[in-house]
């Protein structure tokens, strides 16, 4: 349950509680009518020192000055929790948490992320740029509040509690990634990930290689380690720096609108499969260029020439400009992507 909406009804429990032993009290005690013990136990609680309804005898001066004590703090958090509801707008974050959570139940093979770090994010705008439907699990409240734009859905929670991943939809989704800057936590995700949904796929962060064994181990299917990445392609700029102009290129980082595309034999149009790249003439019809396919029979197929054939369970991995992949996509398939 959210974090903040177990302080309000605590505090709310804790309320009536108080306000049963008070009507209790008053009325076994000084014999007074419901009225008048509900009136007598609501100053009390709110200490404002109004006129008593009658003299009380000393049995009741010695429970209404206990009662006091009770009261005393009690009053002071329930004022403290309700106004925070209030004034600090986490009544808006609650109602923003429920209609999250109702969006996810209507999601089927999506991607969780468990984290919103830098890796997170990260994937979280790849994944929206690409029109994927996914959903964040993050614990820290105030990321939720001040990081995760209003466009993506999350729910607050730990990923580590097997309740917070059947939230996000843990048996429908497709994919988990896993962001978490913790190892452990990581590998622990994993399992529970893999224990809950045998068929998801599972990406997993690791900050080392150890790390990287056990996560196989646990039911990875792939595992990224941030660090070495960003260290080999440090590296990379002085002894490959044209490759990484490339790889920038692709990425977008250079500012150009060049980007790399998956398109399966089961996007392609009708008359589209079961073709050779030269029956497709893709190059010609969109400007497309076709750098590798992935065959079922043959595995990777970089540089594929115009004999290669395109039959069930292959992939197309293409490259062009944002303008040009359009093309290809109102020609080539049934998809938009």
């Amino acid at each position: 349950m959210n974090k903040q909406l177990e302080n309000l009804i605590t505090a709310s429990i804790l309320f009536l509680g108080s306000t049963a032993i008070g009507l209790a009290g008053f009325s076994l005690i000084e014999d007074l009518s419901f009225v008048n013990a509900l009136y007598m136990t609501i100053i009390t609680i709110g200490t404002v020192g109004f006129t008593e309804v009658k003299e009380l005898s000393p049995s009741g001066r010695v429970f209404t000055s206990f009662y006091i004590l009770l009261n005393l703090g009690l009053f002071a958090y329930i004022v403290s929790v309700v106004s925070s509801y209030f004034f600090e707008g986490k009544l808006k974050s609650i109602f923003k948490s429920y209609k999250s959570d109702m969006e996810i139940n209507k999601l089927n093979n999506h991607v969780i992320v468990c984290g919103f770090g830098r890796n997170g994010k990260q994937a979280c705008e790849e994944l929206e740029k690409s029109k994927r439907d996914f959903v964040i699990i993050e614990k820290d409240p105030e990321v939720v509040e001040a990081e995760i734009p209003k466009s993506m859905k999350w729910h607050l929670g730990d990923a580590n509690h097997d309740d917070n991943l059947r939230v996000v939809g843990i048996e429908r989704a497709d994919v988990i990634i896993i962001t978490t800057p913790s190892d452990a936590f990581n590998v622990f995700i994993t399992l529970t990930a893999r224990y809950l949904n045998e068929d998801i796929k599972i990406i997993s962060r690791a900050s080392n290689m150890e790390t990287e064994s056990k996560l196989y181990r646990a039911g990875a299917n792939k595992v990224v380690m941030p660090d070495i990445l960003g260290g080999m392609f440090m590296a990379h700029l002085i002894t490959k720096p044209v490759v990484i102009e490339f790889l920038d290129l692709l990425s977008g980082v250079s500012g150009t609108s060049y980007r790399l595309e998956e398109v399966s034999y089961d996007q392609l149009k009708g008359r589209y499969q079961n073709k050779t790249l030269k029956d497709l003439e893709i190059k010609k019809n969109s400007g497309v260029t076709v750098i590798c396919v992935k065959s079922n029979m043959k595995g990777m197929i970089p540089s594929p020439d115009e004999n290669t054939f395109i039959g069930m369970n292959d992939h197309l991995i293409l490259l062009g400009s944002k303008k040009s992949l359009k093309n290809f996509m109102d020609q080539y398939t049934i998809l938009e992507k």
